[in-house]
């Protein structure tokens, strides 16, 4: 058996973000704090995010799920999220998206690898869960690259 890598050895590294021109940041503070309360070390952006600025952020920080809020459009930025993270090598972290995602625009989200959707009302347990099997699977993949 190989030897655990220093990313088992800490707790699960997710960036919270907002990428584009929504301000509306309640949710994803709220989230923000679900997942720290559960053990999780989070890196919190706010609004107004660049595609450019979350990978560079994701790459410095190492972290295993990148949380993406909408309220607004922006869920329709993340193909272009998903493709930069391919190109600067990190597609293998977990991409999730919440907030108020039209129905008819989630298999489209999903096509383009996104990992999850999170729609109003999801709970805590939900979103914990979900971002905690993630990150696992993004460690695995990583080491699967190295």
């Amino acid at each position: 058996m190989a030897a655990l890598t220093s990313s088992w050895m800490r707790p699960p590294k997710v960036l919270i973000t907002k990428i584009g021109f929504d301000g509306h940041d309640r949710g994803s503070r709220i989230v923000a704090a679900f997942l720290r309360d559960a053990g999780m070390e989070v890196v919190y952006t706010g609004p107004w995010q660049k595609v450019e600025s979350v990978v560079n952020l994701a790459l410095q920080e190492d972290v295993d799920v990148i949380g993406v809020s909408s309220l607004a459009t922006d869920h329709l930025i993340l193909p272009g999220l998903l493709d930069a993270m391919k190109a600067a090598g990190i597609g293998h972290i977990a991409v999730v998206v919440g907030g108020i995602i039209p129905d008819s625009e989630v298999e489209m989200l999903i096509s383009a690898g996104v990992a999850r959707v999170f729609h109003p009302g999801a709970t805590r347990e939900e979103i914990v869960g979900a971002v905690s099997s993630l990150a696992t699977e993004s460690r695995v993949h990583a080491e699967e690259l190295n």
